[in-house]
């Protein structure tokens, strides 16, 4: 194994020009730099992550808090923060925060005493809404941080506009020419950071409104984001009297499970229910379903790459709220209401 004596001896210059110009310092000037790094390269040299830890007071490590670890979304967006730091040159720590309903200590534990224990660059926070209190336990570390999910104020953040997404995946379904348009969305604890369920919910009631239909609050449900609880919130909704001819979810997983209810209870779709749901979810496709695509794995890309920016020496230093992309999906899970013609 190469030592750091061999490489200095090869570019001709002091182990600690070496360890400088490996971790990036500025006062490594670009031709000394090349020349370390062929050297380094040709000898098969890997700096120490200790030693680069010391040279740079970097730890090329970045945490990353998210509420959940079994859901497909937030393993979307991680695969894509994870493949965009690696390709940076850091590591990710991933911290995990239940659901603090039920365990609130943990997330105090979190940010009293967890990140300050473990050495880290800076922090992305996926769908939290920080306190100030948190906001300003992060400041003292002197971290840079982004968040992803919603607008924080005073921090770096990449947003989903939620109301826009809904609105997108009801208008389909009216211009369809559906108006008895069913919506599950998500029970109380997913109200507990920026709301999602709720400005989706609101967003569908509105869009129904402005096309002339008034929310009817029995075709509304609430379930737990999952293929199960979408199942089995749509076996209640299509078993009453009132049968909707559509019915928009807000995930995709929820609208997975509204596909086999449906199938189960011998209805087709979409001839006998279309159905919406938002993600873009890789058995989506398998399924048929039509979707509002919001590119997870993009969402963790632009939020590391974004973190690697304000880590920069040339950072401009403001705080702004980049909104993040999303894009209708029409496949075969929704039609034009049987026996009714497009309007």
């Amino acid at each position: 194994m190469a030592t750091i004596q061999q490489v200095a001896d090869l570019a001709r210059v002091s182990t600690a020009t070496v360890s400088r110009a490996l971790a990036g310092k500025p006062s490594v000037s670009a031709a000394t730099r090349e020349r370390v790094e062929e050297a380094a390269r040709s000898l098969g040299y890997v700096a120490s992550a200790t030693a680069s830890s010391l040279a740079s007071g970097r730890t090329r490590n970045i945490g990353m808090v998210m509420p959940y670890l079994g859901s497909w979304f937030y393993a979307a967006v991680l695969k894509g923060a994870h493949r965009a730091l690696a390709d940076g040159g850091y590591d990710l720590t991933l911290y995990h925060l239940e659901d603090t309903t039920r365990h609130a200590e943990r997330r105090q534990r979190l940010f009293d005493e967890f990140l300050r224990r473990k050495r880290v660059d800076a922090f992305i926070a996926v769908s939290l809404e920080l306190s100030d209190a948190e906001l300003e336990r992060i400041a003292l570390l002197g971290k840079p941080i982004v968040g992803l999910g919603g607008p924080i104020p005073g921090v770096t953040t990449l947003s989903l506009d939620d109301a826009g997404v809904a609105t997108l995946a009801t208008e389909h379904l009216l211009s369809l020419g559906h108006r008895e348009i069913a919506h599950l969305g998500g029970d109380e604890a997913f109200e507990q950071d920026f709301h999602v369920p709720a400005k989706r919910r609101a967003a569908y009631e509105q869009a129904l409104r402005a096309a002339g239909v008034e929310p009817d609050p029995r075709l509304i449900k609430n379930a737990d984001f999952t293929i199960q609880g979408g199942y089995q919130a749509t076996l209640q909704m299509l078993g009453a009297p009132q049968r909707p001819t559509a019915l928009f979810a807000a995930s995709d997983e929820m609208a997975i499970g509204a596909i086999l209810a449906a199938r189960d209870l011998g209805l087709r779709v979409p001839e006998d229910l279309s159905v919406v749901g938002i993600d873009g979810h890789e058995l989506g496709e398998f399924f048929g379903l039509t979707t509002v695509d919001q590119f997870p794995v993009v969402q963790g890309r632009m939020a590391a790459e974004t973190l690697l920016e304000e880590l920069s020496p040339d950072a401009p230093g403001d705080h702004v709220n980049r909104d993040l992309p999303y894009e209708l999906v029409v496949r075969k899970s929704t039609a034009v209401p049987s026996g009714r013609p497009r309007e």
